[in-house]
């Protein structure tokens, strides 16, 4: 591959650092999961989510499948505030099942916001082109809050990624999630993994590569996320710049698990 799976887990390390695993026995109710910050989103530990894609013809492109590895807690420096942590392997698989690509994320909660890896905002079609090259990750995590209120502004997040060689930068290749807006809701969304109540926000996705500072090529599209503080993102539209439906992601599958 032309980026690497192992600088992917360096980079999830970082975030991981300092971090106590925690068993957790049972999975939350989603009434208690949306008011608390034990578990975020609602995750225990070896629960499975599955996602299917569909293209812009509603035709299969894909599924994603994350299971969550462990559970985990860190204080800051004052011991004042906690942050819940969900480690989660995310790996997605083409239509015919075959695995292209595996990352680690971290979701973590603290006191009323939960907040999603901006690893996972990655482009990774954008990282194709740098073979045998460093990367090195800034992720800026998407905060969700778990009493979402319609016509707040959330804050940005994504990742950015300094493309290096031994000797020299290369490029920075950016994913940025901005003007991010609650737009309706609570509204129940049927999905094959259950209904689900759900808030849409709507969102600016842009995805950037600058070999230079004064060449950047730029590629903007329109996301919409239905949102549940109990169970996180249960669906997601993608929107071209002409604003025709790219893609689809719903969650069709949110199992218990099983331990290794």
């Amino acid at each position: 591959m032309p980026y690497s799976y192992c600088s992917l887990l360096s980079s999830c390390a970082l975030v991981l650092a300092g971090l106590t695993a925690q068993a957790q026995d049972s999975i939350p109710t989603p009434a208690s999961s949306s008011l608390d910050c034990t578990h975020p989103f609602g995750l225990a530990s070896y629960m499975e989510l599955v996602y299917s894609i569909t293209d812009d013809r509603g035709k299969p492109a894909g599924t994603i499948r994350q299971r969550v590895v462990s559970l985990g807690s860190q204080s800051n420096k004052k011991k004042t505030i906690t942050t819940n942590t969900a480690l989660v392997k995310s790996g997605f698989y083409d239509v015919r099942n075959r695995l292209i690509r595996m990352q680690d994320l971290t979701y973590g909660c603290r006191q009323d916001t939960t907040f999603t890896d901006g690893m996972s905002e990655i482009e990774f079609k954008n990282l194709s082109s740098f073979r045998d090259r460093r990367f090195a990750y800034t992720p800026v995590g998407l905060a969700w809050p778990n009493q979402p209120t319609v016509g707040t502004m959330l804050p940005g997040g994504g990742v950015s990624v300094q493309v290096s060689s031994t000797a020299v930068n290369i490029a920075q290749v950016n994913t940025t999630v901005r003007r991010r807006r609650i737009v309706s809701g609570p509204a129940p969304l049927v999905t094959p993994a259950g209904t689900f109540q759900c808030y849409k926000v709507e969102s600016e996705r842009e995805a950037s590569t600058a070999p230079r500072e004064d060449m950047v090529m730029r590629t903007r599209t329109r996301v919409v996320d239905y949102y549940s503080p109990a169970v996180g993102i249960v669906k997601t539209e993608v929107y071209n710049k002409n604003g025709k439906l790219a893609e689809t992601r719903l969650l069709t599958a949110r199992n218990a698990g099983n331990q290794p």
